[in-house]
């Protein structure tokens, strides 16, 4: 199937996490048992699912998102915020004394960022909501999934997947080990290169280790920060350049790029132009603060992607 920028509306399902994003930018970060000033805070919408989700929503896909939040403020903010950005909600009641998923995030002037996530609601997504949210879903292309569910309601996820014909994409984020029922049913495994290096226990430095690692995972596809992506696939490895960008706050840029991803394989896009549109959706949400906030709109994207200058 020939890929065509912005034809059609692929259908994507997202099995993944919410979070609000309370993020606090100082020049310097603090150590143990020591107290700084800060220079700015922002609040925002995250987690690594609903992140995906709202990037491969703006480039036009058709997005159903399954999740769980508190019954708190912070989860009808969550709810308000996603149905606007058009994504298919599957959130089921809220549940009550179960916060709403957090994560405090410190960024330095460099753009480079430290996260700590408190699940809260995301950890009640179980096998048996994911069969309850997906049961009369049908005609998917894509289903994308990260680490800040439980596992086995990501396997289930893929395995509904596999039913549809769907290709399965797993981010491992947060770095873990990922159950090997998770790994058996997973097209495409996207780490970035601390995930990568936790997985197969080497760095992804070389042409080398990508293919040893491909050979025992099938598609791989390695974020690089600003040196842009690998990608591994039998006994291939190509490496895409991140675009020259002056980066202001690198927080969402890999969810940016899985969203990116998931959506150009959903509509029928090869492996290289599937990673070109990813790497050029990372790219620009370095740009600005914040991280849903932060990515680029679909008209930026491809006019970059049909730039002689651009990337692939």
């Amino acid at each position: 199937m020939e890929f065509l920028p912005g034809k059609g509306r692929p259908r994507i399902v997202v099995v993944g996490s919410t979070m609000m994003d309370l993020v606090a930018y100082a020049d310097e970060l603090p150590g143990p048992g020591q107290t700084l000033r800060g220079t700015q805070f922002l609040m925002g919408y995250g987690g690594k699912g609903a992140n995906q989700a709202v990037m491969a929503a703006g480039l036009g896909a058709e997005v159903i998102f399954v999740n769980r939040v508190g019954d708190d403020f912070f989860g009808e903010l969550t709810r308000k915020h996603l149905a606007e950005q058009g994504i298919e909600l599957r959130l089921g009641d809220p549940i009550p004394s179960v916060s709403t998923g957090v994560a405090p995030i410190w960024v330095e002037p460099s753009g480079d960022n430290r996260i700590i996530i408190v699940p809260g609601a995301n950890e009640s997504v179980t096998p048996e909501v994911v069969r309850s949210e997906l049961a009369e879903v049908s005609d998917v292309e894509c289903v994308l999934c990260q680490l800040e569910v439980p596992q086995d309601a990501i396997a289930e996820a893929f395995r509904f997947g596999r039913r549809w014909g769907a290709v399965n994409i797993l981010n491992p984020a947060p770095a873990g080990r990922i159950h090997d029922d998770v790994l058996a049913l997973t097209d495409w495994l996207v780490p970035n290169e601390s995930e990568f290096e936790l997985l197969f226990g080497e760095p992804p430095d070389d042409a080398a280790i990508l293919r040893a690692a491909a050979a025992l995972q099938g598609r791989l596809l390695v974020t690089l920060g600003e040196l842009g992506a690998a990608l591994a696939v039998d006994d291939s490895v190509r490496r895409v350049a991140a675009l020259t960008v002056d980066p202001c706050d690198t927080t969402g840029a890999g969810d940016a790029f899985l969203g990116g991803f998931s959506y150009a394989v959903a509509a029928g896009a090869d492996a290289d132009a599937a990673v070109t549109i990813a790497t050029i959706c990372g790219s620009l949400s370095t740009q600005r603060q914040g991280t849903q906030s932060s990515f680029p709109s679909a008209d930026e994207v491809w006019r970059r992607y049909g730039e002689p200058s651009g990337v692939h």
